[in-house]
């Protein structure tokens, strides 16, 4: 199991979104990050490397699905640490 932490960015867009009344979108993206705590690679969450994107430090960052076959679908882009056990959210966008 991870931990999940959360950039300053990541927690203003689900406060945001809170204050929109969004509350489907956020039960989506819960569950999202519920799998992402147990297994990253659950297959519902598609995750895969985002190719184009790396962190500061040289981190890979990947992509997973909130939603699937959605026009405006959400992605979760995250990395491994700052620890071993951490995954850390780096922004939750919607896919155009």
């Amino acid at each position: 199991m991870f931990n999940l932490k959360f950039t300053e960015e990541t927690l203003k867009q689900l406060s945001k979104m809170k204050k929109q009344g969004l509350k489907t979108k956020l039960k989506k993206i819960k569950t999202t990050l519920d799998y992402l705590k147990e297994n990253p690679r659950h297959p519902g969450l598609h995750t895969h490397k985002y190719q184009s994107l790396k962190t500061l430090d040289n981190r890979e960052v990947f992509q997973s699905y909130v939603e699937n076959k959605t026009s405006a679908a959400y992605r979760v882009f995250w990395h491994y640490g700052p620890d071993k056990k951490d995954i850390t959210i780096i922004t939750v966008v919607q896919h155009p």
